[in-house]
């Protein structure tokens, strides 16, 4: 890295917040050249730091007293907590303190924040939350999940832009393959919105295969995969459940009989590697594509290890300046 980055990591959101969070932090310090701000009560922060040895230039511990939860409403609390540690860290994004946020906290929280106080790229209707979900060859990137559950056909052309710009930058994918999440893969199916982003994406110089179903979505038919967040949501909460009760299943099933338990015993570095390639902690968080800055948001049960991929997410994402780029590229 020419210089060194510097990282905002929200030391109170998320499950299990602190102790987590800063473990990663630690970690990732240990790997990378950068300086990293984590946000929060500086009391419960420093007590968990001082269960590490690390390079105390290299990390900062920026006070905040108040903490927004899940069970806050959303707008209301960037509003009203002001001296929370979301708010305090997207703060110093928007004055360009640091290169990029992360957070593992209330989702729409930092959505509502994101937007608001970070401030979209111009030209950008609407930012978008874009997780990497895993297939059988690798990952797809989901756009949107989570921002806009009502989308216009201008807002899913423009996700399909910054996704593509992330996938060619950040996973090396040339020109990228674009799916639009449809209910047939024919060009006249779907609802009017899907039918007419369908046009907007064919008259594009992107590279649009056309409509996907959600059964060729794990086959990795595409390399993003464009929808609104009302179904993206569903197609990540499934994808995660789904992975989740498959290798219950298996555990159930290889553990019933001493036949099956050797079988299993010859079989677990297999069973290990698939497991890996359904795990999010491997691949960090999503990024809230489409503001002026790069904010993160890290899966609420987030382990230090997932904190961990999220910064070097961002350490990558900042490298490729991939603001600047979805900045140029962008069509209204």
């Amino acid at each position: 890295m020419n210089k060194k980055i510097i990282i905002a990591v929200d030391g109170m959101g998320g499950d299990y917040a602190p102790t987590e969070i800063v473990k990663g932090c630690v970690q990732a310090l240990q790997d990378f050249p950068l300086k990293l701000l984590i946000v929060g009560h500086p009391e419960v922060l420093k007590k968990e730091l001082s269960k590490y040895t690390f390079n105390e230039e290299q990390l900062k511990v920026i006070p905040a007293y108040e903490t927004i939860t899940n069970e806050d409403s959303p707008v209301a609390a960037i509003r009203s907590k002001k001296d929370s540690s979301m708010v305090i860290g997207l703060r110093l994004l928007k004055e360009k303190k640091v290169d990029a946020f992360i957070s593992a906290g209330n989702t729409g929280a930092l959505l509502a924040g994101g937007t608001f106080l970070v401030g979209r790229i111009p030209k950008v209707q609407r930012p978008a939350l874009a997780p990497l979900i895993p297939h059988k060859n690798g990952f797809s990137l989901l756009i949107d999940c989570g921002a806009n559950v009502d989308a216009k056909p201008s807002y899913l052309a423009q996700f399909a832009y910054m996704g593509s710009i992330y996938m060619e930058n950040i996973l090396n994918i040339p020109n990228p393959k674009i799916g639009l999440v449809n209910i047939g893969v024919e060009k006249e199916k779907g609802n009017e919105v899907t039918k007419a982003a369908y046009q907007l994406l064919e008259d594009s110089p992107l590279n649009f295969i056309g409509n996907v179903e959600a059964r060729d979505i794990s086959y990795g038919v595409a390399d993003v995969i464009v929808c609104d967040a009302f179904i993206g949501n569903i197609i990540l909460k499934y994808t995660e459940g789904f992975g989740q009760s498959l290798f219950d299943i298996l555990k159930e099933e290889l553990l019933k009989t001493p036949l099956s338990k050797i079988g299993a015993f010859m079989l677990k570095s297999s069973f290990k590697n698939i497991k890996k390639r359904f795990d999010y902690t491997e691949y960090g968080g999503a990024p809230l594509l489409g503001l002026q800055g790069l904010v993160v948001k890290a899966h609420g049960s987030s382990n230090h290890k997932a904190i961990y991929s999220a910064i070097k997410q961002c350490i990558r994402f900042t490298e490729q300046d991939i603001v600047s780029k979805i900045q140029n590229s962008i069509i209204e």
